[in-house]
C-alpha cells in the first residue's frame, strides 16, 4: 500500500508540473559592436564609455595586421592601423544613429584628413569599421545627410569600411583619461569633449560613468 501511495503522489506532482504555466525566462540583452576611429583613442574611449547603453569600450587598433598592432609601431603611421575604440552596445538602450550623432558631432572632427587636433598621421584618421550591412548603410546615409545639410563647412573625409580585426592597445592606454585626468593632453583636448557631450546630448549621458565623474 505504501508503494502505491508513493507512486500516486509522484504521478500527481508530474501532472501538476505539466499543468502549471511555463515561466518565461528573461531574454538576454542583445549586444552589437562597432569600431570607431577619430584621433587619439584616449578621448574617444572616454566619450563613448560615458553613454547609456554602451556596455563596454576598449582602446586599440584596427585596419592593419595583428603583428603590427603595438603602439610604438602604429605611431610610425606605416602599419595601416588607426587608433580606434571598440564599442559594444545594447541597441534597445542606444541606437546606432545616436552613436553616430556623438561620433560626428562631439567625439572628433570628421573633416580633418589623417590628423585630429595636434596629432598627425594616418593612424589618426576618421573611419568607421562596421560589423554589419545595416551599420554600413546607416553610416553612409548619415554621412550623405550631413553633406546635404552642409553641417560642416569643409568636406567630410570619414571612411566606412568593414571591420576585419580589432586589437586591444596596451593596458596603460585603457581608460587613460579616468586614470590621468590632469594630464595636459587630456585637459586641453579631451575634457572639452566630455563637456560638449554633456551639453549637447544630456539624455544620452550616463552620469555615473567614471569619465563623466572626472568633470565633477
Amino acid at each position: 500500500m505504501k508503494h502505491r501511495t508513493f507512486g500516486f503522489a509522484r504521478a500527481c506532482l508530474v501532472l501538476l508540473a505539466l499543468l502549471l504555466p511555463v515561466t518565461a525566462q528573461a531574454k538576454p540583452a542583445e549586444t552589437r559592436e562597432v569600431v570607431l576611429a577619430g584621433g587619439c583613442f584616449w578621448g574617444m574611449q572616454a566619450v563613448f564609455e560615458s553613454l547609456k547603453g554602451v556596455t563596454s569600450t576598449t582602446a586599440g587598433f584596427s585596419g592593419g595586421q595583428a603583428a603590427t598592432a603595438h603602439y610604438e609601431i602604429v605611431s610610425t603611421g606605416e602599419t595601416g592601423h588607426a587608433e580606434s575604440v571598440d564599442v559594444k552596445y545594447d541597441p534597445s538602450k542606444i541606437s546606432f544613429k545616436q552613436l553616430l550623432d556623438v561620433y560626428f558631432l562631439v567625439a572628433h572632427d570628421p573633416t580633418e584628413l589623417n590628423r585630429q587636433g595636434p596629432d598627425e598621421g594616418s593612424q589618426y584618421r576618421s573611419e568607421i569599421f562596421y560589423t554589419s550591412d545595416d551599420q554600413r548603410h546607416e553610416a553612409e546615409a548619415y554621412i550623405a545627410g550631413l553633406r546635404q545639410r552642409h553641417v560642416f563647412p569643409d568636406p567630410i573625409v570619414t571612411k566606412v569600411e568593414p571591420m576585419h580585426g580589432f586589437y586591444a592597445a596596451e593596458d596603460y592606454h585603457q581608460d587613460f583619461l579616468v586614470h590621468n585626468p590632469d594630464n595636459p593632453y587630456i585637459v586641453f583636448n579631451d575634457i572639452p569633449k566630455l563637456r560638449a557631450l554633456r551639453q549637447r546630448f544630456p539624455s544620452l549621458v550616463n552620469n555615473s560613468s567614471p569619465a563623466i565623474l572626472v568633470l565633477k
